[in-house]
C-alpha cells in the first residue's frame, strides 16, 4: 500500500470515528430532537454519492471510509425517525 492510500485511510478513519460518540449517545439516550433531519439526510446522501465516486475512481480510502460514515449517519437517521 502506498503512502497516499495510507494517508487517505487515516484521514477517512478519523472523520468516520468522529461520528461514533454521537451514535453512542443517540443509542443510549434515544434523544435525537437536537439533530436536524435535513442535515442527516443530506449527509447520508452525500456519503452514498462519495461511495459511488470512490468506486468509479477505484479509491479504497474513499469507498471504505464513506461506507463507515454512511452506516453511522443512517444509524443516527434511523433513530431520529424512530424517536421523533
Amino acid at each position: 500500500m502506498d503512502t497516499i492510500t495510507i494517508i487517505g485511510l487515516i484521514a477517512g478513519a478519523l472523520t468516520t470515528i468522529a461520528y461514533i460518540p454521537q451514535a453512542i449517545k443517540v443509542w443510549k439516550t434515544k434523544e435525537t430532537h437536537d439533530l436536524s433531519i435535513v442535515w442527516l439526510i443530506i449527509l447520508a446522501v452525500g456519503e452514498l454519492i462519495w461511495i459511488v465516486y470512490g468506486a468509479l475512481i477505484n479509491s479504497l480510502p474513499v469507498i471504505a471510509t464513506n461506507i463507515g460514515s454512511a452506516f453511522l449517519a443512517l444509524f443516527i437517521l434511523a433513530y431520529k425517525a424512530k424517536y421523533k
